[in-house]
């Protein structure tokens, strides 16, 4: 397993006084596209920050390629990973180009970057933007690109990491349809052509459907659904696949993925 999670509970709780993350356990496999659902405050972008040991966890615990993730080796687990921030969390009056370049920053010495980026780093750099569809971009501050565009940079500088896992919390927020499926399609290709395991927090039933292999439904920090993302919508009983409502009352499908 990629990614293993054991009866894992967080110190945060919630407005009622339950923990933002109860009991929860799955397994992720190397490959594999997730869509971590449900409404706001299940607990998605939470168990996807955990994966990062952002979040204080209680009890349980959490693997990655069979290490076990603690603070002494928190920092030599995070280099297989990325993230991708709800909102990019890029800083807007650098080019496109240098926002890439600061994925650098975490594997790069203060010595190797004191005179600057390296000429293979803006290659690199160059070359992720590229395949993103965003060269002419290049050297245009992100202030001035369009909200997908601005997603699409921070893609890319998840990627000059080079992970073996990507962790994308809500890339689609605030974007509109169009732009969303660009986010999406790279996120999907990436997953398809370089095997990148990609674990996405959506609110779309659809998009979901359409991009993930698999699904994960959180309702008050559980696991209510976790298998096959097809056809949730006639599953959940929603007319409407845009945005997931209040799924109380449903009654919970817990079904393992194959």
């Amino acid at each position: 397993m990629t990614i293993e999670c054991k009866n894992i509970s967080s110190c945060q709780k919630s407005a009622l006084g339950s923990p933002i993350l109860n009991n929860i356990s799955c397994q992720i496999k190397k490959g594999e596209f997730v869509a971590l659902l449900g409404v706001n405050g299940a607990g998605k972008s939470s168990l996807l920050k955990s994966l990062m040991g952002l979040i204080f966890l209680e009890k349980g615990e959490v693997r990655i390629n069979d290490f076990l993730l603690t603070p002494n080796n928190i920092k030599k687990i995070r280099r297989q990973m990325a993230m991708i921030f709800q909102g990019g969390g890029l800083i807007r009056q650098l080019s496109a180009l240098d926002n890439v370049l600061c994925g650098t920053l975490g594997f790069r010495s203060s010595w190797q970057t004191l005179w600057g980026f390296n000429q293979s780093d803006r290659l690199l750099a160059l070359e992720l933007l590229t395949e993103l569809g965003l060269k002419e971009h290049a050297q245009q501050k992100v202030s001035k690109l369009s909200g997908g565009q601005r997603q699409r940079v921070a893609i890319a500088r998840a990627l000059i990491q080079s992970p073996q896992i990507l962790l994308a919390d809500e890339p689609t927020s605030g974007l509109d349809v169009i732009a969303s499926h660009h986010v999406m399609e790279s996120l999907a290709r990436l997953n398809r052509e370089k095997q990148i395991t990609v674990i996405v927090v959506l609110h779309d039933l659809e998009m979901a459907a359409t991009y993930a292999k698999r699904a994960i439904i959180l309702e008050k920090g559980q696991v209510i659904y976790d298998g096959s993302s097809q056809n949730l919508s006639a599953q959940f009983n929603q007319s409407v696949p845009i945005i997931l409502p209040s799924l109380n009352g449903i009654k919970p499908i817990i079904q393992q993925a194959a």
